[in-house]
């Protein structure tokens, strides 16, 4: 929905409030009356803003008493997931994922930025999100995500961007499965090429989910942020997504190192067998040249014309011997 900004401005502002003691769902609600729909703990208010500016971000931090810096967080990226806590919410960081194999890029990070309040929370995306924009259709259908308190909206949101992961890391899995065949194929440029590429990728989609695991961690019976005791069967099931993401990038990255040390030792297995048989004709050869430089110096010139054409014969037939012989102790000593 469009919202007027103070300047008399327009940005894109979305909300979602859902009423608990009447179990029903208002769209587009006035946030200059945020403490009224805040009155109830068990009410609870999302507001989604995607692609908004300082302006904005400071109209929505007024209302909400946000802090600075988090809002600074907002206007800058943030190459980690982070979860801060403050005196009455919690600010996060996350990343999704864009897969392109054709690109340059092939992988990039979409930033979202959560506030999670005790009955409200507040989502901030430059780009669109396929996940936000599935659950935002769903709420005007149904209060399925939003009657179960924040930290429920909080987890269908993750856990709708880990679902994403998978497929990525299901056609990574296949392309280095390929890459192993391949090796025995393709030139060394283009095999470089794409082990560098899948090296960069999986760095990346490892510097986005080790992040995310650790806000999710659970230690000592303790989470970073309060989870209701109802919800945390959902968020056990989100940190064992996660671990599986986790585990498959490092094992995809334990195949292309290992693939790539195969490519390497292949590599220089020709170089080796490509400097022996370079060898083993120079070694033909030097005996040959010394034999035909010997007897083109008229060095028996003494015999006479007529003795040339024998001495021919034998210089050939030296050659061909020392040859045969070579190459037979070549073989007997297995360098051929």
């Amino acid at each position: 929905m469009m919202n007027e900004e103070p300047d008399g401005g327009e940005e894109m502002i979305k909300t979602y409030f859902y009423n608990h003691s009447d179990q029903k769902m208002f769209h587009d609600v006035d946030l200059e009356k945020k403490d009224e729909w805040l009155r109830s703990p068990e009410d609870l208010l999302w507001i989604d803003l995607y692609d908004v500016g300082n302006n904005e971000l400071q109209y929505i931090a007024k209302i909400f008493d946000f802090h600075p810096l988090a809002i600074e967080d907002c206007l800058h990226v943030s190459p980690r997931a982070k979860v801060d806590k403050y005196e009455e919410y919690y600010f996060f960081v996350f990343h999704a994922l864009r897969y392109n194999e054709e690109s340059d890029n092939e992988i990039t990070t979409v930033e979202l930025n959560v506030f999670l309040g005790p009955n409200y929370i507040v989502t901030i995306h430059k780009s669109p999100m396929n996940t936000i924009g599935r659950i935002a259709a769903q709420c005007h259908r149904t209060n399925s995500f939003l009657n179960r308190g924040p930290d429920y909206l909080l987890y269908a949101i993750v856990d709708g961007i880990t679902d994403e992961y998978f497929p990525i890391m299901d056609r990574i899995s296949v392309r280095v499965d390929e890459l192993e065949d391949e090796i025995y194929e393709h030139q060394m440029e283009e095999i470089t090429e794409e082990f560098l590429a899948l090296k960069r990728t999986l760095i990346l989609i490892r510097r986005v989910i080790i992040p995310q695991k650790r806000i999710f961690a659970n230690v000592n019976g303790r989470y970073s942020f309060d989870i209701s005791e109802e919800n945390l069967p959902f968020y056990i099931d989100l940190t064992d997504h996660l671990e599986r993401i986790a585990d498959s990038t490092e094992t995809s990255r334990d195949l292309v190192n290992g693939a790539l040390d195969t490519y390497y030792t292949i590599i220089s297995a020709k170089t080796t067998e490509n400097m022996r048989v370079l060898t083993i004709i120079s070694t033909i050869i030097l005996p040959l040249t010394f034999i035909t430089g010997l007897f083109g110096m008229n060095t028996f010139s003494w015999l006479g014309h007529e003795a040339e054409p024998y001495m021919l014969m034998i210089a050939l037939s030296i050659m061909l011997l020392m040859t045969f012989s070579m190459l037979y102790i070549f073989k007997k000593r297995k360098w051929l």
